[in-house]
Order: structure tokens, then C-alpha cells, then sequence
């Protein structure tokens, strides 16, 4: 694999002279500022969780309400008035603080303001979680003239009335969501029987109708009640089981029968520099990337009232699939500086960071070019080993034990898995005629599959750019 030079940070030599420390002081700046990255980022996260956990209520109303509660508490004692605001709390807790007045007074407005504030916020939420189970704004009429059910327009008032003095952040609907109803076990017979239905004769209908009652008269209600429970505490019952039985156990390849492609709008061009459209689309990324990390996304919100689930968006970066015998697993790394390039069958590791700082396209069109005038050739099996994660999943999971567990293949491998993505810089032109569909269709085939080989399928997402900067 092609890539920086490794450099170590200390090393020392023992001999009759004494000690001798040597130490690089360029790698010492970038450990040093890869953990003040890692300490910024673990703090703005530790707040976003608190404001997202408080939803749709704020950290700026707490602080209010404990303001509110002290100011009104100790004006009572001041100008002589008889109305206590905490109705008797603040008096039974000062029993048990053994502070001097005024800070018990201060201790005990404080501790009853946080326990109010706590049993509003939690009654918001699960108002707010109540009415989005709301499903009746689905069928209303829409377009000029029409006329909303007066339930609907109540609904949107209650709604907006919760959620208009709060900004959510991207993950601040999760905790409002409602959880995923289960059906009861009839109602799922039936609909299974129905979607059967029309691909059974009569005769075989009759026999799977007897084999669904013997289902839901036997096994059936004991696996609907491991269901139950399993409600109970999961938000949704079937994602993990979906994504495991539906995704992760399929041995069969992902290439084509898994992945998918978009392209860029095929009637804008704007540069043919192959270079200066990677660092373009890469920096584009990272700012995207910061914008989930700090939660500064809005929520997808259907008819701009409904949010959608975004627990998607935490695994679109450093993330990849790694490959078992009978399951692959996801991995999701917190945090890369990195991405991997693929030119002419060589992996590249590409810095995307210097001192904390994100690079801008210029100095990542730089290294682009660089990537694109090394001349040096390919290891060897380097060109093609992209076909391991295009193929069976069981051979890949086999081969990547056998010869990717230690040395330079190990290291080589981790530095493409914990990558924020790949980046494949294409070495022919692809272009787009509106006379000519075919010309759509080669595009469409190399972003789909590529050659096979020229493509990392276990990552999230691989970034395509064209020799002409399609």
C-alpha cells in the first residue's frame, strides 16, 4: 500500500555513554493536537446529548426557571408576602440541609426549581411522543380549496404550541419518537395470509391456511410474547433484527445486489481538473460531516411537522463492514483524519487534517495531484484487491484472517476501514449526451461496479471522480 513514511515519536538507545532520547517533535504536535481534537469533540458531544436529552425543553429554561424560582422564593421573605411558589417544598427540604440562611433558602429554591423544571420536561415529552402517534394528518385532502379536519388543525396547534420556543438539534426528536406498535399475532396471520394469497391455488391456500393456525395456536404465542417483552424496552423491535437476518448474514456478494450509486447533475460541468473535483467533493464532505458531528443538521420532518428517525446519519463516516464466517458486523470508529485514495491499483492514505485544522481544497487539490503523478507501481495483488469485498462474504471473511491479521497488511487494511471514506480517482473519461444514452449507461455501470476490483464495498460510501471531473 502507498502511503507517508512512518515516523515514531520516541526512541531511545541504551549504551556505555548513557542514554540517548531521541524524539520527532512534528509526529509529538500531532499526537498533541489529535488529543485536543479528541477532548473537544467528546465535550461538544457530552452537551449536544444533554440538549437533545431535554427536548423539546432547554437548558436556558432551567436556568431561567431556577432564576424565576429564587428571585420570587426570597422576595417573599423580603417584602413580607404570604404566596410561596413551591407550595411548601422549599420549607420541608430546609429540615434537612444544614446550611446557614440565605444559602439554605438558595440550596432549596434551587433543588425544588430543577425538580419542577425535571417533571415539566418530562411531561412535554411524552405529550410531544403521544401526539406524534397522531396518523390521522396522512389522510387529509391537499391542494387549493380543501378544507382540514378540525382534529388535524388541533393537532397542529398542540404540536407547534410544544416545540415553537425550541430549536431542535439532529437527534433531539429521538427520544420523542414513538416506539414501533406491535401487531397482535392474529392481525399478523391475516395480512400474511392475504399477501399469500394471490400466489396460491386454491388447494395450496387451504393448506397454508392450517399451517398458519397451527403457527398461531403453538410456537406462534410464545415467540410473540418474547416480542412483547422485547418492546418493551427497544424503541424499535425488529432494527437490529432486520439489519442483522435481512443484511449482515447474507453470504452472498454486496457488490450490485446490495450497493447502490448517485451521480452529480449530468448537465452541469463544473471543472474538467480531475484534482480540483475530488478536494472539492472531500472538503464538501468533511464540512458535512462536522455539521452531524456538532448536531447542526435539522431533523428531516415530513409536511414540515413530523421528524423522521436520524440515527442513520451517525454511520454515514468512519464507518465500515467487516466480514465473519456466519455474520459480518458494522464497526463505526468515532473519529478519522483520513481517507483512502484509489489511482491506477494503488491504495493511498490521504491526511485530510494538519494541526487540528480541516485542509481547504487547495491544499487538498495539492495532494490530489500528487496521487495522480506518482508513477510508482502497484504492489503486488494491491490492483485487485478491492475484488475481496466485491465477492462471496465467507472467502473474504477466510482470506482476511489468514493474511490481514498481522504486519504490514494489518496496518495497510485498517488505515483504508478507518478512513472517513474512499475517494476513486478514475483513470478514463465518462461524459453524458443527451442523444446518446448509452453514454449514460457506461456511466451508470462504472459508478454501480466499476471493473470489480477498483472499489471498496465495505466502507460506507466511495466517492467516483473521473478522469474529466464527472
Amino acid at each position: 500500500m502507498a502511503e507517508a513514511h512512518s515516523a515514531v515519536a520516541f526512541s531511545f538507545a541504551i549504551t556505555h555513554e548513557g542514554v540517548h532520547v531521541n524524539y520527532d517533535r512534528e509526529v509529538l504536535h500531532v499526537i498533541w493536537h489529535s488529543g485536543v481534537r479528541t477532548w473537544r469533540r467528546g465535550i461538544r458531544r457530552f452537551i449536544n446529548n444533554i440538549r437533545c436529552g431535554v427536548f423539546p425543553a432547554s437548558l436556558s429554561s432551567l436556568a431561567l426557571t431556577v432564576g424565576g424560582y429564587n428571585a420570587m422564593y426570597l422576595s417573599r421573605d423580603l417584602y413580607g408576602t404570604k404566596f410561596d411558589i413551591s407550595l411548601g417544598l422549599v420549607d420541608i427540604l430546609k429540615k434537612h440541609v444544614k446550611l446557614e440562611e440565605p444559602a439554605k433558602g438558595v440550596v432549596c429554591c434551587t433543588v425544588s426549581a430543577f425538580a419542577v423544571w425535571c417533571g415539566v420536561f418530562i411531561f412535554m415529552r411524552y405529550t410531544l411522543r403521544l401526539l406524534f402517534m397522531y396518523k390521522g394528518w396522512m389522510y387529509e385532502e391537499r391542494g387549493s380549496g380543501r378544507k382540514m379536519s378540525l382534529t388535524s388543525r388541533v393537532w397542529i396547534v398542540a404540536l407547534k404550541s410544544l416545540t415553537w420556543f425550541s430549536r431542535p438539534m439532529l437527534y433531539s426528536y429521538q427520544g420523542a419518537l414513538p416506539r414501533l406498535p406491535l401487531p397482535a399475532l392474529k392481525d399478523t396471520m391475516d395480512r400474511y395470509l392475504r399477501s399469500v394469497r394471490p400466489l396460491m391455488d386454491d388447494e395450496n391456500y387451504v393448506r397454508m391456511e392450517k399451517l398458519a393456525q397451527d403457527f398461531q395456536t403453538g410456537i406462534g404465542k410464545k415467540l410473540q410474547r418474547y416480542l412483547v417483552l422485547k418492546s418493551w424496552w427497544a424503541s424499535n423491535y425488529v432494527t437490529d433484527w432486520w439489519e442483522e437476518f435481512v443484511y449482515l448474514r447474507g453470504r452472498s456478494p454486496i457488490m450490485v445486489n446490495s450497493n447502490f450509486y448517485g451521480t452529480d447533475a449530468i448537465l452541469l460541468h463544473p471543472t474538467q481538473i480531475q484534482a480540483a473535483r475530488a478536494a472539492n467533493v472531500t472538503h464538501a464532505a468533511f464540512l458535512f460531516r462536522r455539521l452531524i458531528d456538532n448536531q447542526q443538521l435539522k431533523p428531516i420532518m415530513a409536511q414540515n411537522l413530523v421528524p423522521l428517525c436520524s440515527y442513520q446519519y451517525d454511520r454515514t463516516f468512519n464507518t465500515t463492514r467487516i466480514p465473519g464466517i456466519q455474520t459480518d458486523k458494522i464497526v463505526h470508529f468515532s473519529d478519522s483524519t483520513h481517507i483512502a485514495v484509489y489511482h491506477a491499483g494503488r491504495f493511498f492514505k490521504m491526511p485530510c487534517y494538519y494541526k487540528g485544522r480541516l485542509l481547504n481544497p487547495k491544499e487538498l487539490q495539492i495532494q490530489f495531484e500528487r496521487i495522480l503523478a506518482d508513477e510508482s507501481v502497484p504492489e503486488k495483488g494491491e490492483a485487485n484487491l478491492g475484488a475481496l469485498t466485491a465477492g462471496e462474504r465467507k472467502p473474504w471473511a477466510e482470506a482476511r484472517t489468514k493474511f490481514f491479521s498481522k504486519g504490514i497488511n494489518r496496518l495497510s487494511l485498517a488505515a483504508i476501514e478507518k478512513a472517513a471514506f474512499v475517494v476513486v480517482l478514475e483513470e478514463e473519461e465518462y461524459d453524458y449526451c443527451e442523444n446518446k444514452a448509452s453514454q449514460l449507461d457506461r456511466f451508470g455501470r462504472a459508478m454501480l461496479h466499476g471493473k470489480g476490483y477498483d472499489r471498496w464495498y465495505d466502507k460506507s460510501f466511495n466517492v467516483i471522480i473521473m478522469k474529466n471531473g464527472r
